[in-house]
């Protein structure tokens, strides 16, 4: 398991699903898109749309792509 980055601010936090873990997959709140107070990840930093986050639960580092403001795939209506 990787530690936790040095940078890592709990203050700075993206609700997003860990790829690695998966630990929000049971949980009423994450799948019903609220920010659940459990289930939050290291918001690392930011490159354009791509957030760097990391999972406090088993420290798992990844690039996640956004799609904001970049003219990215829309919604199918």
């Amino acid at each position: 398991m990787l530690p936790i980055d040095p940078h890592a601010d709990i203050a700075r936090r993206a609700w997003i699903p860990c790829p690695h873990c998966r630990d929000d997959r049971h949980c009423a709140d994450c799948g019903s898109g609220r920010n659940c107070r459990d289930h939050w990840r290291y918001l690392l930093s930011t490159t354009g749309s791509v957030l760097h986050v990391q999972c406090p639960g088993c420290a798992y580092l990844w690039d996640h792509e956004t799609h904001f403001g970049t003219g990215g795939p829309r919604p199918a209506f």
